[in-house]
């Protein structure tokens, strides 16, 4: 039962967000020298990942055998392990602590890059091979991802613990831009095989950095797996706002963002200039994360679910702006306040999870708000081509975009989401 505060309830600290907001105190979080270690192994395997994807891509397409349909199935096998895996990981990092498993996971993904780089540079990969590893990545990925949410509450106090996710926002929004830049510059100077190897040695940096932590506490759970599964089920329907706002986000990545990323290369290419164009709007969309990340740093807003719901309206800014064919200009700059948007969205989200769940739920919350949220993915891409060819890409956009925003104001009209607040609510 959740309880919201009368006028009459007392503070015995003033509310973060009234604080000043010093450079000191925006950059607080890296005092902790644990978070520092862990952002160091983490902004290291995220700028690798970045360069991944490109790397592969020219990979499979120089292949015997290879094409847009071998590049599609390696894509799509990667991406269903890290879903069938998810589940898996959020117990095991309930049971056995989130660092041991995280761990696992890069372990697996040093290995699975490094094995895939050897083949490359030797010029001995098949196909075959390279589908196989791709599993093997994305179960590293699958295994790891439910880690995050539970480690980094022990590495910061609590009060800095929004600074710490905004600081891994910006982070990964770095690496968004940079990795793939970064990855076309040394395929031309080098190959597909040479990327893959600094991808590997990137999970190598996060190993070390994740092995010098002190071990997380896990909750020594004893019960049978679908048991622990169950329970996790059981605390994350129960609490109205988490489930609500999951099913926003999975609605929104199967209506709008599937389309959105299916179809915007292609209207770019007729419309904006090509890829050159496309591009653009990408590194907009990292650059507008890294400046939201920064927004954030130094704030913790009461009611962070809401203002985070709200900022998830700025997701449909960009696919209203393809819709509507207006100039590269501002396609770029709607897909800059997206950006923003984004990272606003997911750092506040990703904060009130971790100071409402209970320590010992975190992996199997994290692991099913991950899969509820993407879940749908893969099918909205599969199926916006198909469904623009009988709607046309504008209204199929356009539907996506009045989709995001009507949802948005539904959200925010549950009192859930818009009357929580963790800095003036108890859970009984």
């Amino acid at each position: 039962m959740e309880e919201e505060c009368g006028p009459m309830t007392l503070r015995t600290r003033p509310p973060a967000a009234s604080r000043p907001r010093t450079a000191a105190h925006r950059l607080r979080a890296l005092r902790h020298s644990r978070f520092r270690r862990f952002l160091a192994g983490q902004s290291t395997s995220l700028l690798g990942s970045g360069m991944n994807t490109i790397a592969t891509t020219f990979a499979v397409l120089q292949l015997p055998g290879g094409g847009v349909d071998a590049v599609g199935v390696v894509m799509a096998v990667r991406i269903l392990a890290v879903l069938v895996v998810l589940l898996l990981g959020g117990v095991f990092t309930d049971r056995l602590g989130a660092r041991a498993v995280m761990l696992i996971a890069d372990l697996l993904r040093f290995a699975s890059q490094g094995v895939l780089a050897v083949l490359l540079l030797t010029h001995s990969v098949r196909i075959w091979e390279v589908v196989a590893l791709a599993v093997v990545l994305g179960i590293g990925e699958g295994g790891f991802s439910p880690g995050l949410a539970a480690l980094v509450p022990g590495l910061v106090p609590a009060d800095d613990l929004a600074d710490a996710n905004a600081v891994l926002q910006i982070a990964q929004a770095v690496a968004s831009v940079a990795g793939p830049g970064l990855a076309g510059l040394l395929i031309a100077v080098s190959d597909a095989g040479s990327v893959v190897a600094v991808d590997a040695a990137s999970y190598g940096v996060s190993v070390v950095a994740l092995a010098g932590l002190p071990r997380s506490q896990s909750a020594a759970l004893r019960r049978g797996l679908f048991t622990e599964l169950g329970r996790g089920w059981k605390e994350f329907t129960s609490r109205t706002w988490l489930w609500v706002t999951t099913l926003h986000i999975t609605l929104f990545n199967f209506l709008l963002w599937a389309p959105f990323l299916v179809l915007g290369p292609t209207l770019a290419q007729q419309r904006l200039g090509g890829a050159r164009a496309w591009g653009l709007v990408l590194a907009l969309y990292g650059i507008g994360s890294i400046v939201g990340g920064l927004a954030l740093l130094g704030r913790n807003p009461r009611r962070a679910l809401a203002w985070s719901m709200a900022a998830s309206a700025g997701w449909a800014i960009p696919a209203a702006a393809l819709a509507a064919r207006v100039p590269l200009a501002w396609v770029a700059a709607a897909a800059l306040l997206a950006g923003g948007g984004a990272a606003v969205c997911n750092t506040l989200v990703t904060t009130v999870i971790q100071r409402e769940i209970p320590a010992e739920m975190r992996g199997r919350i994290s692991a099913l708000d991950s899969l509820g949220a993407f879940a749908l993915g893969p099918l909205g891409l599969a199926l916006a081509g198909p469904v623009s060819g009988v709607v046309g890409a504008d209204r199929l956009l356009g539907l996506g975009v009045l989709w995001q925003l009507t949802a948005v104001a539904v959200v925010l009209a549950l009192p859930s989401v818009r009357r929580h607040d963790p800095v003036c609510m108890q859970r009984t």
